[in-house]
C-alpha cells in the first residue's frame, strides 16, 4: 500500500490529472519565478534547507510524519497569495511531463499515461501485471518527483 500522502491546506489534488501537494509546491514555486508571486531572498534562504531536508528525508525512508511536517513547513513560509497563485495553475500529470520533457528529465515507462501492460506482460496473472505496473509507476514518480525537487532546490540558491 502506498504511504499517506502529504494533505495540503490550500493546494486541491481533486481534480482530474492533478499532481501531488508536493509536486505542486515544487513546480508551482518554479513556475512563480518571473511573475509578481515570484519567492523572494529571504523566503528562498529559508525554504532552500526545508527542500533539502526533504530530499534527504525521501532518499533516506524516512516516515511519512517527517515529510509532512517538512512540507507543512513549506507551506507556511510561502505567503498565501503564493499558494492560491499556485493553487489555481492546477498543474497536472500532462504539465509535469511537459515541464520534465523540457527540462530533459525522462520519465520512466510507468509515467502516469502510460499503456498498462504494454510492456512484456505475456504469461502473467493480473496481479503480477497490477504489481509490475504499480512498481514501475512508483519508481518512474519518484525519480520524477526528485527532479523536481533537485530543480527547485538549484533554483532557490539561485535567487539572490
Amino acid at each position: 500500500m502506498k504511504p499517506q500522502e502529504f494533505v495540503s491546506a490550500t493546494l486541491d489534488t481533486t481534480y482530474e490529472g492533478a499532481l501531488s501537494a508536493r509536486n505542486q509546491l515544487a513546480l508551482g514555486a518554479i513556475k512563480l519565478d518571473g511573475t509578481p508571486n515570484a519567492l523572494n531572498v529571504k523566503q528562498a534562504a529559508a525554504l532552500l534547507p526545508l527542500w533539502q531536508a526533504l530530499r534527504s528525508a525521501n532518499q533516506s525512508g524516512n516516515a511519512q510524519a517527517e515529510v509532512t511536517a517538512l512540507l507543512t513547513q513549506i507551506e507556511q513560509t510561502m505567503t498565501p497569495t503564493q499558494l492560491q497563485a499556485i493553487k489555481a495553475m492546477k498543474l497536472t500529470q500532462t504539465e509535469f511531463q511537459d515541464w520534465a520533457k523540457a527540462n530533459g528529465i525522462t520519465l520512466g515507462s510507468g509515467a502516469e499515461g502510460g499503456i498498462p501492460g504494454a510492456s512484456g506482460g505475456a504469461g502473467l496473472s493480473a496481479s503480477e501485471k497490477a504489481t509490475r505496473q504499480a512498481t514501475r509507476a512508483s519508481s518512474s514518480g519518484a525519480s520524477a518527483s526528485t527532479a523536481v525537487v533537485d530543480a527547485v532546490i538549484k533554483y532557490l540558491g539561485s535567487i539572490k
